[in-house]
């Protein structure tokens, strides 16, 4: 496929536009994130893309008092607050955001080499402490999306420090290159490196839902999906959405579930209805446990932190 080698960039009232050949991405100020990514006509985000501190408590967190400890990160992976957006095009930053009325200064042919849109997070904690998602967009649609997390003192340790993306529909399955089955930082020693298929978005049927579905040190995933919430749309042939590594492995989870709707239901029975796809691609996974439920904890070298800085990168509509 043949790319421009400029974006077309379109400033919104409240939001950037970037369009090229076969993609568009809505920037939301307002919403303080990614509000859509339509690729080849079909949208990818059902929800703006944000950080996530969360996975769903499991029987040995429970044994050990670890939701309790860390109840913080619950609420603050549920509700965000972007307290600052950075624009930068083609390496001038803008001092202030391109809204209205200053819109009215540009024309509807404006191109740039690369546009990087950084959005600052304070967690909802206390003490509260900083968290940054910058998205770099190329002409060729790809998107690298770096997360930062700055550590600080006094908070509890994390469950993970990631990303989610909430997708408008189920995804058929998905194929990555990394470790074969369900992995963990202290459940990686009987994996193997390979390229594997997952089909649908299967969920461990534990007695109480609980974590699961974490696959660690991945180098890429692909999430295929053959249905979209547009009506119009009776196009039925599948389509892909490939997630890689930047400079290091990731972790990622690919389910029907957030890790909240997850940790709300008791029982498998009382899990909603599947209808999403919920990615998460983390930089940083707490371990499991398993020496027994009642009240040991997971290893120290499997635990997150939280007065650590995390960094992680990837690559969004990585092309081959």
């Amino acid at each position: 496929m043949a790319y421009t080698n400029k974006l077309n960039v379109i400033y919104g009232d409240g939001t950037l536009g970037l369009a090229g050949n076969d993609f568009h991405y809505i920037f939301s100020y307002e919403r303080g994130g990614l509000e859509s990514m339509k690729i080849s006509g079909k949208e990818w985000l059902y929800r703006e893309p944000m950080p996530t501190f969360w996975r769903a408590t499991t029987d040995n967190d429970r044994g050990s008092g670890f939701n309790i400890r860390s109840v913080q990160w619950l609420g603050a992976d549920t509700f965000h607050k972007c307290t600052k957006i950075d624009l930068t095009v083609d390496g001038q930053q803008f001092t202030e955001l391109p809204i209205a009325p200053i819109t009215n200064e540009f024309s509807d042919a404006i191109e740039a080499h690369t546009v990087v849109v950084k959005f600052t997070y304070e967690t909802l904690t206390t003490p509260a402490t900083n968290v940054t998602v910058e998205y770099t967009v190329t002409p060729d649609g790809q998107i690298k999306v770096t997360m930062h997390y700055y550590g600080h003192e006094g908070l509890p340790e994390l469950p993970v420090v990631g990303m989610r993306f909430v997708m408008p529909t189920m995804a058929k399955g998905f194929d990555y290159e990394g470790l074969s089955g369900e992995t963990y930082p202290d459940r990686m020693a009987g994996a193997s490196e390979g390229v594997y298929h997952v089909n649908g978005l299967p969920v461990t049927k534990y007695l109480v839902p609980q974590e699961n579905g974490m696959h660690m040190a991945t180098h890429r995933v692909e999430i295929t999906r053959d249905t979209t919430l547009n009506n119009a749309d009776k196009d039925k042939t599948p389509f892909s959405l490939t997630i890689a590594q930047e400079n290091q492995p990731f972790a990622f989870s690919c389910l029907p579930y957030t890790a909240e709707e997850l940790e709300n239901a008791t029982h498998i029975e009382e899990l909603p209805l599947a209808r999403r796809t919920v990615l998460v691609i983390a930089g940083a996974v707490r371990g499991v446990g398993g020496i027994d439920s009642w009240g040991a904890d997971v290893e120290e070298q499997y635990h997150i932190p939280a007065d650590q800085d995390v960094e992680f990168s990837f690559i969004l509509n990585a092309k081959e």
